[in-house]
C-alpha cells in the first residue's frame, strides 16, 4: 500500500488527518478490508502459495521435520504473509513509478517495475495521451468531509471516450498482480472508485481545497508485466450508497468492544482468576 500525504496508520488501519483540522477520516481501502470479507479468494491462494513452497523445498522440510519442528512450522506458517508482503512492496513501487512518468519526472531504475511501468507506457501512448494536456491529477488525496471519509485518486485524465470521440473525464485506479489476468477485477474496485469520484474535495498540493471534479467514468487499468488492460466498472451513485453502508459498518465495528461481561446464573459468583507464573527465560 503506498504512503499519501496525509495518511496515518493507526490500531484500526489507515485514516487521514485533515490539513484543515477537524477529525480524521477513515480511508476507503480501511473501509473496504475491514467490511469486505475476502476469505473465499485470500483462503485459498494463501493455502496454494504454502502448498507450492512446500512441494519445492520438500527435502529440507523432510530432514526439518525430525530437527526442527517448532521454527519450521512457524515458517510455514508466515509463508502466504511474506508472499503477499512482497507483491505489496512491488505493487508500491510500480504505483511511484507511474506517478513519475506521469508527472514528467525522473523515473527511479527498478528492473522489477519495469515491466510493468512500460504497460502504462504503451496504454498511453495507444489513447494519445498528452501528459500535459490530458492529466488533471495523479495520487491526490480525496476527502468527504460530510461523510467521514477520504482516499487518494491514482489518476484523472482525459479521454477519447465519448460518442465521436469526445473527450471524457475518467477517473482510473492502478491494479497490478504478477499472477492475475489482465481482464480480472473484484466487486470491491466498484465501491472504491464510488467512493473517490463522488468525494466532495480534492486537496491542492499546497493542501488548500478545490472542489471535486466531475468524473464522467471511471475505471481499473490492470498493469502485467507483459499487458494491460483498461476495464471500465459501474461505479455510480448506487455503488456510492452501497460504500455508505460498508462506512457506517466499519465505524462500529472501530469503536466496538472485544469483549463482553459474562452473565452468570442467580447465585453465581464470578470465579477466582487463576495465578499464573511465568517461567524464566
Amino acid at each position: 500500500m503506498t504512503n499519501p500525504k496525509h495518511a496515518q496508520d493507526t490500531p484500526q488501519g489507515r485514516y487521514y488527518t485533515d490539513p484543515a483540522g477537524g477529525p480524521a477520516l477513515v480511508s476507503v481501502t480501511n473501509v473496504l478490508d475491514t467490511a469486505v470479507n475476502k476469505s473465499h479468494s485470500l483462503v485459498p491462494w494463501g493455502v496454494k502459495v504454502t502448498v507450492e513452497y512446500v512441494l519445492d523445498n520438500w527435502k529440507a522440510i523432510a530432514h526439518r521435520v525430525i530437527t526442527d519442528r517448532p521454527a519450521l512450522t512457524r515458517e510455514i506458517k508466515a509463508i502466504h504473509r511474506e508472499v503477499k508482503e512482497t507483491a505489496s512492496n512491488l505493487g508500491d513501487r510500480i504505483h511511484t513509478a507511474a506517478e513519475q512518468h506521469v508527472l514528467g519526472a525522473p523515473v527511479t531504475n527498478d528492473a522489477e517495475v519495469a515491466p510493468y511501468l512500460a504497460q502504462l507506457v504503451r496504454w498511453l501512448a495507444l489513447w494519445s495521451v498528452d501528459l500535459t494536456e490530458h492529466v488533471v491529477a495523479t495520487e491526490i488525496t480525496v476527502m468527504h468531509r460530510r461523510l467521514g471519509y477520504a482516499g487518494t485518486a491514482d489518476l484523472m485524465i482525459w479521454l477519447p471516450t465519448g460518442p465521436d470521440g469526445v473527450m471524457e473525464l475518467w477517473l482510473i485506479d492502478y491494479k497490478t498482480s504478477a499472477t492475475r489476468s489482465a481482464k480480472s477485477v473484484y466487486p470491491e474496485n466498484t465501491l472504491q472508485l464510488a467512493a473517490l469520484r463522488y468525494a466532495e474535495t480534492a486537496l491542492l498540493p499546497d493542501d488548500t481545497d478545490a472542489p471535486m471534479p466531475a468524473i464522467q467514468r471511471t475505471g481499473v487499468l490492470n498493469l502485467r508485466a507483459k499487458s494491460h488492460a483498461l476495464v471500465e466498472m459501474p461505479a455510480g451513485r448506487d455503488a456510492h450508497r452501497a460504500f455508505r453502508g460498508l462506512l457506517e459498518g466499519t465505524r462500529w465495528l472501530h469503536v466496538a468492544p472485544s469483549t463482553y461481561p459474562a452473565l452468570l446464573a442467580p447465585g453465581q459468583t464470578e470465579p477466582a482468576r487463576r495465578r499464573t507464573t511465568r517461567k524464566a527465560a
